[in-house]
């Protein structure tokens, strides 16, 4: 049998419980759910960071963030949001590389030079043009730029304003056409094999459906009685002088109409793919993963998805930002129906999938990654990949403040640079991080504390500095807020 081709599906902002084998009772995801019948669930993957362009830089270069120095989503036309993160807080956020490196072999770039066809299809977000997918290896680059979110006017409803897809008649919703698209690819295959960089924009803000769907969900809230039931409740105050007046709003339950909509028509053009290599016969040679970039938006724009139990979600430093739905499908090699509770994290997938296909590693391209073929091969739960690592030296415009953490088995560490106070968790009993133990267990919490300051160093992970025009807030004005 020829070398398997891969499929690798990156969703954005899609939180841990936004499907429903991992969970949701609202939305609906029967071809995503296929996955994980078909192959094997992690309960314990995570993302690089908990937002979008870090974590899209480390799975292309199997290197954790802070090494590369790309430590936040990039807007490549704002010098403010490069030099300060574009907050005011009591810091001003490390300056950050607004692109991936050319210096970096990507993971399109080892797949090409052993001979695969490489194919990106949809959000790049990694540097302007000189830094598109083109440049880092992929021989078709579809949709791929420097957005972040599909572009103004009409963002997911055509004519797109994509400078790297044509528009076509016909097109109507963005993720039908990108779907379309991969599915053309695969069917269109010579018999080589493949690697395909398939990024949705699906379910980045701003929402966005087709009407029939969205009364679909509607009503389908009326029907669970969840229209009685209260989705948001207020909580604390967003950090950063200039936004003392917002109250953050976090979503406890999943009820949104439009975002249950978007993730339907994201499961159909998943469908669309799976349905492709079985109409094309090469669906028991394809590696297919299934993943997200970062947590789910549940404190921000409208907080449209709930990542209960997990703590927060997107642009914070719990769980809620990091801990991602992952599925692996590879027929022969994947038990079907199997679930792993093996933790890995977005560097790893670019040493496991050399390995997978056959193909030489590159040491020292993937330093921090590590393969996790023996749970793909047998489910290992002996597995341990050692120490997880995550660098967000900025103020999140989800709420999050700067920080740094670590994860070592059960245990998990944070240390916040606003004033170094550390939490210590244990994720087994408390995967809702509610228990800080750190003052229960000040030598374990040195011990972690220690060892992420060590990688901090190796990394040369930049740190945000004092801000020197930051003024506290006075507590006359919190008082005139409530």
């Amino acid at each position: 049998m020829s070398k398997p081709n891969v499929i690798f599906i990156l969703i954005d902002d899609m939180g841990w419980k936004d499907i429903c084998c991992m969970g949701s009772e609202f939305y609906e995801t029967p071809n995503i759910d296929r996955l994980a019948t078909e192959g094997m669930l992690f309960t314990d993957a995570y993302a690089a960071c908990p937002v979008c362009s870090p974590t899209r830089a480390s799975i292309m270069s199997g290197k954790y963030p802070a090494r590369v120095g790309l430590t936040n989503y990039i807007q490549v036309n704002s010098d403010t949001h490069f030099r300060q993160g574009g907050e005011k807080g009591k810091l001003l956020s490390a300056p950050y590389v607004p692109h991936l490196p050319a210096s970096e072999k990507s993971l399109g770039t080892a797949f090409k030079e052993r001979g695969y066809q490489t194919w990106h299809v949809g959000k790049w977000h990694l540097g302007s043009e000189e830094y598109f997918p083109e440049n880092h290896g992929f021989d078709v680059n579809i949709g791929g730029c420097h957005c972040g979110c599909p572009p103004r006017p009409n963002c997911y409803f055509a004519p797109f304003s994509i400078p790297t897809l044509e528009n076509r008649p016909g097109d109507e919703y963005l993720t039908d056409r990108l779907g379309d698209e991969a599915a053309n690819l695969i069917k269109n295959s010579d018999g080589n094999p493949f690697f395909m960089n398939m990024c949705f924009y699906q379910v980045h803000t701003p929402l966005m459906a087709k009407a029939d769907k969205i009364a679909k969900y509607e009503q389908k809230v009326k029907d669970m009685g969840l229209d009685k039931v209260q989705a948001t409740i207020p909580g604390d105050f967003f950090p950063g002088e200039h936004k003392k007046n917002m109250r953050i709003e976090r979503r406890v339950i999943q009820s949104n109409p439009v975002y249950a909509a978007m993730i339907e028509h994201l499961d159909e053009n998943v469908g669309k793919i799976l349905d492709a290599l079985d109409d094309k016969g090469i669906a028991d040679n394809t590696i297919v993963i299934f993943t997200s970039d970062n947590g789910g938006l549940s404190t921000a724009e409208g907080s449209p998805t709930c990542n209960a139990p997990l703590s927060e979600g997107k642009g914070w430093m719990y769980e809620g930002g990091t801990r991602e739905p992952m599925l692996v499908r590879w027929p022969g090699k994947v038990d079907p129906g199997t679930k792993t509770d093996a933790i890995v994290t977005s560097p790893d997938f670019y040493p496991t999938l050399l390995e997978a296909c056959g193909l030489p590693l590159e040491p020292e391209q993937h330093v921090d990654g590590r393969s996790f073929m023996k749970v793909l091969e047998n489910g290992n739960t002996e597995y341990d990949r050692g120490p997880v690592f995550w660098h967000y030296p900025h103020y999140g415009n989800q709420g999050g403040t700067p920080g740094s953490s670590v994860r070592r088995g059960d245990w998990k560490l944070i240390e916040f640079f606003e004033d170094n106070s550390i939490e210590l968790y244990n994720l087994k009993d408390d995967v809702g991080e509610k228990h800080n133990l750190a003052p229960e267990k000040p030598e374990l919490a040195s011990e972690l504390l220690s060892l992420l300051h060590q990688w901090q160093s190796e990394c040369n992970a930049l740190k945000p500095v004092p801000n020197p025009d930051f003024i506290p807030w006075r507590e006359a004005d919190l008082k005139s807020i409530d």
